[in-house]
């Protein structure tokens, strides 16, 4: 049960210091994580072997998806540490780790200059962020809720809630604020490494800042008091009835909760890019002002959950989510898909150019054609094709780029919004739900570990998953096409959607059958 900390012992200047400075912190570490995922279209060509793009990007995505997948390691280790020395010291920690693999990230010279140490240095620094973010969230949610009025922890708790929201739209301002000030080539060479150097300013500004917070009152009392425990692993997993709290918080909400955030923010920017082939620039545009218009919801949702409970919002966020990601997803594609807009034929452009490749006698003939469309889109196609000294001509690379009119970006704005008010519904809430399941003394051990296999695990699989789910559902297409055969996925860009759906779907089930009864230990 979460102790109440009395409410006209409540300074509310204070509590606002805390609320401020452990945003802040937390929000640098999401930004320190999240440009990775933000630029895994060109870290995809700078880390990973180019023979195969579509492996080479697969790959970049399982490597997001490794940093997600320890995050619970790093929540039991330094879960632990939290409930033994303090939330204060541990979380100033990770924040130390997650700075340092940021910033050697930026320093890893490509595949093409060290081969395949690169990847594998990528993966380990990946995996330290990973740690660290596993030790950083519950720390920070538990001291924040440990500062709080009881009746206002929904509220106070939704602010650290933001940050993984504000973090990404910062990674993307800060992303595009690069590749605006050079040029495409300078930017997809080394410019691309500029927003994860910056990162150290920001992680040095937080740890001095939060080196003068205050422990938890709760927490002091706590060891004060004698009250907390020797060996809190054993304590929230070895203990029947709070080892069932842990299942319920991670089977009936943080595993639901998990997709639907990285549906509604990773999986849209990389279906924007990959399966839309809208340019890189406006995705971020896109996203960012999704993300913008959206944050303000994530407070709401937490306000409102102190109002009216926390479970039933939860739960509709993901029925919601649930019965319109197809729907939303195939608007997106039509939105984006140039065969269903009217082209402007007499502004049909053709380029033809040959160049001697590097190194070689062979030569490389880039076809480019762009069209114009009546809604303002316009779609250019790069055909290369590599034709060796013996007239031998390799298979033709195609790419294809699209930039959407304003009506159409709008309406994929809206659409994204859509879906961030859905993550609003599912996270706004879910720090404060988590915090009042368990005692003082195993909070910090007890709720980060199914936050982290919820989010780590469930949710950071995602992009990898859905990814690849809709690629093999695009080469079934196409092999069935080419046997002559009837095409077995209507709608293929879409079926990646089914791992979400499928995941949140028994989440909510669960959530709607057992959640609540954890009010029984609590009273």
């Amino acid at each position: 049960m979460l102790e109440s900390v009395p409410q006209q012992k409540v300074d509310k200047k204070n509590l606002w210091k805390v609320i401020g400075v452990s945003s802040a912190g937390t929000l640098i570490e999401w930004y320190d994580f999240y440009i990775f995922g933000s630029l895994a279209v060109i870290i995809a060509t700078k880390f990973f072997p180019q023979d195969n793009p579509t492996a080479a990007f697969l790959s970049t995505l399982a490597t997001f998806a490794a940093g997600f997948v320890v995050r619970p390691f790093g929540a039991l280790f330094f879960g632990r540490l939290g409930d033994i020395i303090g939330r204060k010291y541990t979380f100033m920690v990770t924040l130390l780790l997650m700075g340092f693999s940021t910033f050697a990230i930026g320093l890893i010279p490509s595949y093409d200059t060290i081969g395949f140490i690169a990847p594998v240095l990528v993966l380990i620094l990946r995996l330290l962020q990973g740690l660290a973010l596993g030790g950083e969230y519950g720390g920070a949610a538990t001291y924040v809720a440990e500062h709080s009025e009881p009746n206002k922890r929904g509220l106070r708790t939704a602010w650290i809630q933001t940050t993984a929201t504000v973090g990404l739209f910062i990674s993307l301002f800060v992303i595009l604020i690069t590749r605006n000030a050079m040029d495409k080539a300078s930017f997809e060479d080394w410019g691309w490494r500029v927003p994860f150097l910056i990162s150290i300013v920001m992680v040095a500004v937080s740890y001095f800042i939060r080196r003068n917070m205050d422990e938890s009152p709760l927490f002091k009392k706590a060891k004060a008091e004698g009250k907390t425990v020797a060996n809190p692993l054993k304590e929230s997993f070895g203990k029947k009835l709070n080892f069932k709290f842990v299942l319920l918080a991670l089977f009936g909400a943080t595993m639901g909760q998990g997709v639907v955030w990285y549906t509604g923010q990773f999986y849209a920017l990389s279906f924007l890019q990959t399966v839309c082939h809208i340019e890189f620039d406006q995705t971020n545009y896109i996203i960012a002002l999704g993300l913008m218009l959206g944050t303000g919801f994530f407070v709401f949702f937490g306000w409102l959950s102190d109002k009216i409970g926390r479970k039933g919002i939860m739960m509709v966020g993901m029925l919601v989510a649930i019965l319109t990601y197809r729907p939303i997803y195939d608007k997106i594609y039509q939105t984006a898909d140039v065969t269903n807009k009217v082209e402007l034929q007499d502004q049909l452009k053709t380029d033809i150019a040959v160049s001697l490749k590097e190194g070689t006698s062979d030569s490389i003939k880039t076809i480019t054609t762009t069209k114009y469309y009546t809604d303002g889109t316009i779609y250019t196609e790069l055909s290369e094709q590599v034709i060796s000294a013996s007239a031998q001509a390799s298979k033709a690379k195609i790419t294809k780029i699209v930039n959407v009119g304003n009506e159409s970006f709008y309406i994929l704005v809206a659409l994204v919004l859509i879906q961030v008010i859905y993550v609003a519904m599912v996270y706004g809430p879910i720090a404060a739900f988590l915090v009042e399941m368990f005692p003082t003394n195993i909070r910090y051990t007890s709720m980060s570990l199914p936050y982290h296999i919820g989010n780590g695990v469930f949710g950071g699989l995602l992009p990898a998953i859905a990814t690849y789910l809709a690629s093999q559902a695009t080469t079934a297409n196409e092999a069935a096409a080419a046997a002559g055969q009837v095409l077995p996925f209507d709608k293929p860009y879409l079926e990646g959607l089914w791992y979400p759906i499928i995941i949140a779907g028994v989440c909510f089930i669960i959530g709607v059958l057992y959640i609540g009864k954890q009010k029984a230990m609590n009273d």
